[in-house]
């Protein structure tokens, strides 16, 4: 289990247009944001992630970057963008499932194709948002068994206008005896 003020697991994927995403040399001012995406069958992922690349803009002001990751392979990973039309998004692809389970996500089967008739690959992970910090410890995290409500990005946003004026800590730190 990944635990807020602990260091992240180790994170390298290609990206369709902004070379490699490495988080150990991933330099944001405060955070970066990690949106962990089922991929191009999800039609919930697609919106997702169109709301996440509108406010990327919003994030970056307040010193966080964001980058979108799957299993999916750089075709589909494309056709995703395609689909959003990503402008600001950072959209990763490839990710190793043996990676998805060190981050705790959750790893589905296929189901065969979905409601937009396109096929699940035939293991894939489920969603996840984390903000790590420039030391590479995890601030926030999120992870989901379904595709189903999500972490709200919008009020992400303004949570961390909190967060910064109040030097606010990672909370749910405490690994001791209870």
């Amino acid at each position: 289990m990944l635990t807020p003020r602990q260091k992240a697991p180790a994170l390298v994927v290609r990206t369709l247009d902004h070379g490699r995403f490495d988080l150990a040399t991933e330099s944001p001012e405060r955070m970066a944001l990690i949106c962990f995406y089922r991929g191009l069958h999800c039609p919930i992922c697609a919106n997702y992630l169109k709301e996440l690349d509108r406010l990327t803009p919003e994030f970056a002001i307040r010193g966080v970057t964001t980058v979108a990751i799957s299993s999916d392979g750089e075709e589909r990973a494309r056709q995703m963008a395609d689909k959003i039309q990503a402008k600001n998004l950072r959209v990763g692809h490839g990710l190793g499932l043996s990676d998805a389970r060190n981050w705790g996500l959750y790893i589905s089967t296929s189901r065969g194709r979905t409601s937009i008739g396109i096929e699940e690959p035939s293991l894939f992970s489920e969603p996840g948002v984390f903000l790590i910090r420039p030391d590479q410890t995890v601030y926030y995290l999120s992870v989901q068994s379904m595709p189903f409500v999500r972490p709200n990005f919008a009020e992400m946003v303004q949570a961390l206008n909190f967060v910064i004026k109040n030097d606010y800590p990672a909370r749910g730190e405490y690994t001791g005896a209870i």
